[in-house]
């Protein structure tokens, strides 16, 4: 049957696969745990925030809310494609780039990937440590960020089917929790009148757009790792549609809260702005009720803050066996990396919250200068070039198909990333095209569309895709299916 679990051997307690790809009988679970995945990591209190951002640098919350809504439904779309990939590949995401860029190619995205991570994982410390801080009473947020932190290795380690037990517990615990503050919102606020407030501003609506854009386009680097395990056999669009309803009904749900307690904190000395985990304690009502409320906070950021320390050692890996040409690693070395990843982001989350919201909104815009060429390259090339077929024995060999480098991706990256800067509107740097839109920023959609303009007629005429899909040798009945390709075809320079 479709989608079931493969095997009737008990799995083991902690993950044992790492970059290495998942053979049919170790394939499960189905689609459904997408949605609840991306549900919860997005029922957090970052989304909120990100939200927030929207009317706190000059959005009305209506006009505000629509272009978030605007922005989780493209940038959704684009995350929802990466993610289809992991059935068929049973690979982690950035491995599988190695096909666009070339096995030492990809470690140039992968860099930036692991800043990104690191970005993420520390702003998202700040507020679960603020959260953790309020319910111990420690004194200080930086105890609630420690502790925090032991929580994500630990939940991190243990792997894919517990990350995907904390997405259906902060599905639940994410639901009941925003629910409760919607209500307290409509009965205590006149959300009508924060609605009707204010007029439609072109550059401000944008901004909102690029907000919404920019919060799931992030995710492209690492959404197949939570679909990999799924059996080859699950249909493309059912993994597609259940990742896209569950990350853009979590975030939309969690950004249109956001725009609202901004909006209203606004006339009010910007009460959200000085203190988000505060707020929502108030809002709820304050005693036991808090407790829970910063509860809920803690349990939807250590399931993102999960997803990025687990996306964060699979990245780091992919780079380092880029050189070593291995092909897997023990499930202790993801404990390692795992715990110099986590104490690395909460030092920058200690160091970096005073500026938390001026950084984050900054670094959410920047963050899509450098990664929406990497995910036109790669959804272009395996949907339009390679038309889904990979050789993926040859994505650990630096002299197999892909070879070492490709010079047309990482041309194409580049220029994708350099046509953004004149459409750039950020702190340090506004481009002359951003000026004459009255400060709209739209690089996000430039650097997409120009991107895979360049790349495709490239790739078209100098690909070396197979003629179907080549798997390992111990794949089951998937290397079966593709056997009549020529196993030395991974050979071909």
């Amino acid at each position: 049957m479709q989608a079931t679990t493969r095997t009737g051997t008990a799995e083991p307690r902690v993950e044992r696969r790492s970059i290495d790809f998942v053979p049919e009988h170790e394939r499960h679970g189905s689609p459904t745990q997408q949605f609840t995945l991306w549900f919860g990591a997005n029922m957090q209190i970052t989304a909120i925030v990100d939200g927030a951002l929207a009317v706190l640098f000059g959005a009305d919350a209506l006009w505000a809310i629509l272009g978030l809504l605007i922005g989780n439904i493209l940038g959704g779309a684009v995350m929802a494609l990466h993610a289809a990939q992991g059935p068929k590949l049973g690979l982690p995401q950035m491995i599988s780039s190695r096909a666009q860029f070339g096995v030492l190619g990809a470690v140039i995205p992968l860099v930036l990937v692991i800043i990104m991570y690191l970005g993420f994982a520390a702003t998202g410390t700040v507020l679960a440590g603020q959260a953790v801080e309020q319910i111990t009473h420690t004194g200080t947020p930086a105890v609630g960020m420690v502790i925090f932190g032991a929580l994500t290795v630990l939940v991190a380690t243990l792997g894919y089917k517990y990350i995907h037990l904390m997405g259906r517990i902060s599905t639940v615990v994410g639901v009941l929790g925003f629910t409760y503050l919607g209500i307290r919102l409509l009965a205590s606020q006149d959300v009508g009148a924060l609605l009707s407030s204010g007029s439609f501003e072109f550059p401000t609506f944008l901004l909102a757009v690029s907000l919404g854009a920019g919060w799931q386009l992030t995710y492209g680097p690492y959404v197949a790792d939570y679909s990999r395990y799924l059996p080859s056999d699950t249909a493309p669009r059912r993994t597609f549609l259940t990742a896209f309803f569950g990350t853009v009904l979590g975030s939309q749900w969690s950004m249109t809260l956001g725009a609202l307690f901004a909006a209203l904190a606004l006339p009010k000395g910007q009460r959200f702005l000085d203190g988000q985990v505060a707020f929502l304690g108030n809002l709820s009502g304050g005693g036991l009720i808090a407790v829970v409320i910063y509860l809920v906070i803690v349990t939807g950021k250590l399931t993102v803050n999960t997803l990025n320390a687990y996306g964060g050692y699979m990245t780091m890996l992919t780079s380092v066996t880029a050189f070593t040409r291995k092909s897997t690693a023990p499930s202790r070395t993801r404990l390692v990396y795992v715990i110099a990843f986590i104490g690395l982001s909460v030092l920058i989350a200690v160091l970096a919250s005073p500026d938390f919201i001026a950084n984050f909104k900054n670094f959410v815009l920047l963050l899509l200068m450098v990664f929406i060429p990497w995910s036109s390259i790669n959804l272009v090339d395996y949907y339009l070039v390679s038309k889904e077929k990979v050789d993926i024995p040859a994505l650990y060999d630096p002299d197999g198909r892909y070879g070492r480098w490709n010079k047309t991706a990482l041309f194409s990256y580049a220029v994708g990333i350099l046509v953004q800067i004149p459409f750039l509107a950020q702190t340090l740097y506004t481009g002359p095209m951003t000026k004459m839109l009255g400060g709209a920023d739209i690089s996000w959609l430039v650097g997409l569309v120009v991107t895979a303009l360049v790349f495709y007629p490239l790739a078209k005429r100098n690909s070396n895709a197979p003629a179907h899909m080549i798997y390992p040798a111990d794949a089951g009945p998937l290397a079966t299916a593709s056997a009549s390709e020529p196993l030395q075809s991974s050979q071909v320079p």
